[in-house]
């Protein structure tokens, strides 16, 4: 179980360049991302805002720039900067489908590794079992799914490309059984959330939920009929019932809406 069954949605890729690769970040203190744009195509990511910094006139989903020196910048980076914890990765999924042929996260995992950097995966991808071996024997990593409904027809609605809620859960699962710290990220809370503390209990260490509506799927939802999904009393709804859920199970629960 390692690509997920994802849309057949072919990205114009272009293999470029890079002058740095970590970079400060208001989540974590080092962001890395080896990827600018990301083929998963979800309707509200927030990272569509790149588009007016790279220039890029493909739909969001569409492209791909490959960072083909990445694990070059970084093994000198990961030597000059001051050691603390990197995300992995905030603009992009390191896992994406173009992961599998190009192999930049996991060679720049193996960098930060070997010099004992505490790392963040974040993704929605399976693929990052593959890098189970490097995971799994680093120093201080943890890896979290972003998981943001437990119903898989409203994921094909909103993360097109993504692969499917199942095989998230259950790739969290083979992580956590393998001595991993897992977490979910249900960010945005879409309809099926509310469920998600069942359907991860025993497979992660902790749940962060975020409305995060940025108002870029705002079509999606009022064509599908879902405008009740971004109001104020979902949110509350959502939120107490995964409150509820995390109690049930021991997972620890933080809400940011």
């Amino acid at each position: 179980m390692q690509g997920g069954s994802v849309s057949s949605l072919t990205p114009v890729v272009r293999e470029i360049q890079a002058k740095s690769v970590l970079s400060k970040s208001q989540i974590y203190p080092y962001t890395l991302n080896p990827y600018v744009g990301c083929s998963h195509a979800c309707t509200y990511c927030y990272a569509r805002f790149m588009k007016r910094v790279t220039g890029h006139t493909e739909p969001w989903g569409m492209f791909v720039d490959v960072k083909v020196n990445a694990a070059d910048l970084l093994e000198v980076e990961a030597l000059r900067k001051r050691r603390d914890r990197v995300w992995v990765s905030g603009v992009c999924d390191p896992y994406q489908p173009l992961e599998a042929q190009y192999g930049l996260t996991r060679r720049c995992l193996e960098i930060l590794s070997r010099h004992g950097w505490p790392v963040t995966i974040q993704t929605r991808s399976p693929l990052v079992l593959r890098d189970l071996d490097i995971i799994a024997t680093a120093q201080d990593f943890e890896v979290g799914f972003s998981v943001t409904t437990s119903d898989d027809s409203i994921r094909r609605i909103f993360e097109p490309c993504a692969p499917p809620v199942g095989e998230r859960i259950a790739a969290l699962d083979e992580l956590h059984r393998a001595g991993i710290r897992t977490f979910a990220m249900i960010a945005p809370m879409l309809p099926g959330s509310e469920d998600l503390a069942e359907e991860l209990a025993g497979s992660v260490d902790s749940i962060l939920a975020d409305t995060m509506n940025y108002g870029y799927a705002a079509g999606v939802y009022r064509a599908h009929g879902l405008e009740r999904a971004m109001t104020a009393e979902f949110y509350r709804e959502a939120k107490r019932r995964l409150a509820e859920g995390c109690e049930k199970h021991g997972i620890a629960f933080r809400a940011i809406c």
